[in-house]
């Protein structure tokens, strides 16, 4: 990857974003008995938030509330579906925050009362709270382009992880060698910008060891997508005559998906008949951000740069996917970045002090194989009252590299997924 940002000017950074502060103590045992903050939502953001707000000040009183008792992560659910990786792999439970000293809740968010400060739980309960973070991902825009949430079962759009993995992959294993995969891309914004590439590759891998006379088409509603040339370069080494690309330009944005009979229509009327659908549909935040009034006439959370507050209710704080926060793109890293800045904010304002420089960082690892890996890497803060990229820093693989770069980072994104887990969940 070639980068002019080395690891002194990111840890200076880091210092003066206040995340060093946040890593040196370790919160343990007992909640706290000061101010407390509910986070709602276990993912990379808020099990993020919950674990360095403990860790930033043992005396808060920090709640987290999810639905589900085990969380599966989104990265590396593609290595699920292309049949070498177990599901089990991607899991994850909430002991390890427990243990610094998080409650944990498993139910339900049905509202958010800002005024009140209150979060309602299903059955009725209420939490009060002086700080709320709140990550809930994304939504699937049901009814759009004619998919239903039942569709889900017959064309999977997969693109939270779970059943919806597991449907797509035996799916896969369940047709016949010869048959045509489609896949179905949105136009920007979504959650995790070059995550359709990535499957593509894989289900491409899966095609070509184990199904070599089939064939996959993606149907892109962009002419350009993240990593671009690398996921071109690599296809055209993997994966020629296999995999076929047809973009915007070329009539590949898809305007009606018919899941009963596996058939997507395109903007210029073409039919494509397949034999496994994956439709991805277009996102937005999650419906209890909508339901709060939190999000702004694009589905998505605008927030206040420096400290990831809502720009609607100042004691709501939003980080992940929900967010809009570009040039920060929707991803497992920015929302493990953004709930430490926010985080840092959090303990700063119940201190009556001003809430640190913030610095975020994300890196992205693509599979185009098991052992063919690529990456882009940024590095961002609030330049001009605006999140934007640090001139000079984050960087991309280079064109060209040879099979040892590629399997060795891959090798790293394995490394990669390791590490930021430990560090959420851990």
């Amino acid at each position: 990857m070639t980068s002019s940002f080395d690891r002194r000017s990111f840890l200076a950074l880091a210092g003066a974003a206040g995340l060093s502060s946040l890593t040196s103590a370790c919160a343990t045992g007992p909640a706290g008995t000061g101010p407390r903050v509910v986070v709602v939502g276990g993912g990379f953001g808020g099990a993020t938030a919950a674990k360095y707000l403990r860790r930033a000040d043992p005396s808060l009183r920090v709640t987290l509330v999810e639905r589900s008792t085990r969380f599966i992560t989104c990265p590396f659910s593609n290595s699920v579906i292309g049949g070498f990786r177990s599901l089990d792999a991607n899991t994850f439970g909430y002991d390890g925050l427990r243990g610094h000293g998080v409650e944990v809740i498993h139910a339900e968010v049905t509202a958010i009362d800002a005024a009140a400060k209150l979060v309602v739980l299903q059955g009725g309960e209420k939490l009060p709270y002086d700080k709320l973070v709140l990550s809930p991902g994304i939504d699937i825009k049901w009814g759009e382009q004619g998919y239903a949430e039942a569709d889900a079962e017959l064309a999977p759009h997969a693109w939270k992880a779970g059943p919806q993995t597991l449907l797509l992959r035996r799916q896969l294993e369940a047709m016949e060698d010869g048959g045509v995969v489609v896949m179905t891309i949105p136009a920007n914004p979504y959650r995790c910008p070059p995550g359709p590439y990535e499957r593509a590759s894989l289900i491409a891998h899966y095609l070509k060891t184990r199904k070599p006379r089939s064939k996959l088409l993606l149907l892109d509603a962009k002419d350009s997508f993240s990593k671009q040339p690398l996921f071109t370069e690599g296809w055209d080494q993997l994966y020629k005559g296999l995999l076929e690309w047809v973009p915007l330009s070329k009539d590949g944005k898809v305007v009606q998906v018919d899941a009963k009979t596996l058939t997507v229509e395109t903007e210029f009327g073409t039919r494509h008949k397949a034999s496994v659908l994956n439709h991805i549909p277009q996102q937005s935040a999650g419906r209890i951000a909508i339901s709060a009034g939190l999000a702004d006439p694009s589905g998505w959370v605008p927030v206040v740069p420096q400290t990831f507050q809502s720009a609607k209710a100042p004691d709501i704080y939003v980080v992940g996917d929900a967010t809009n926060a570009a040039p920060q793109p929707k991803s497992g890293f920015s929302a493990n970045s953004q709930a430490k800045v926010a985080a840092a904010a959090i303990v700063a304002a119940l201190r009556g002090l001003p809430a640190p420089d913030p610095i975020w960082m994300n890196t992205c690892y693509s599979l185009l194989s098991p052992d063919y890996g690529i990456t882009v890497a940024g590095v961002y803060r609030v330049i001009n009252g605006k999140i934007a990229d640090v001139p000079g820093s984050g960087g991309i693989s280079p064109k060209g590299a040879s099979a040892m770069f590629r399997g060795l980072e891959a090798a790293y994104a394995e490394s990669w997924y390791a590490n930021i887990t430990q560090d959420i969940w851990g």
